[in-house]
C-alpha cells in the first residue's frame, strides 16, 4: 500500500500543543470543565474505550475537524482499533456526512497510517 501524506497528522497534534496550553491559561475554568467532561465521557459505561474513540472519529469526520481527527484516530489506534475498523467507521461517517465527509474520511485513514507507521518504527 502506498502511504499518502496530504497532511502530517502526528505533526499537527504536536504543533497544536502550544496553542492548547495558551487556551488553558486564558480560559482555565472552561478548559477544566472540558477536561472533566472528557474524563466523564471516557469513563466506564456500556461502551468500551475503543468504541467511544471510533464514534469520535466518525463525528470528527462528519463535522470536518482536523485536530479532532488526529487526536481520535490516534486514540482509537491506541485502544486497539485496526485499520479495517477505522475504515468501516469512516464508511458510516461518509454516509452521515456525504461528499465532504468522504474527503475527510480519506484524511482520517491517512492519519491512522501515519500513526501506525510511527509506532512500528
Amino acid at each position: 500500500m502506498t502511504a499518502s501524506h496530504f497532511k502530517d497528522w502526528p505533526g499537527m497534534a504536536t504543533a497544536l500543543l502550544p496553542a492548547i496550553k495558551t487556551l488553558h491559561k486564558g480560559q482555565p475554568d472552561v478548559m477544566k470543565a472540558f477536561r472533566e467532561m472528557g474524563a466523564a465521557v471516557h469513563g466506564g459505561g456500556a461502551l468500551d474505550a475503543k468504541t467511544k474513540e471510533l464514534l469520535a472519529v466518525a463525528i470528527s469526520v462528519a463535522v470536518r475537524c482536523d485536530p479532532c481527527i488526529t487526536y481520535h484516530v490516534e486514540g482509537a489506534r491506541k485502544h486497539g482499533a485496526t485499520r479495517e475498523e477505522i475504515a468501516e467507521t469512516l464508511g458510516l461517517a461518509i454516509y452521515m456526512g456525504a461528499g465532504p465527509s468522504a474527503m475527510y474520511a480519506a484524511q482520517a485513514l491517512e492519519a491512522y497510517d501515519q500513526y501506525a507507521e510511527a509506532a512500528a518504527g
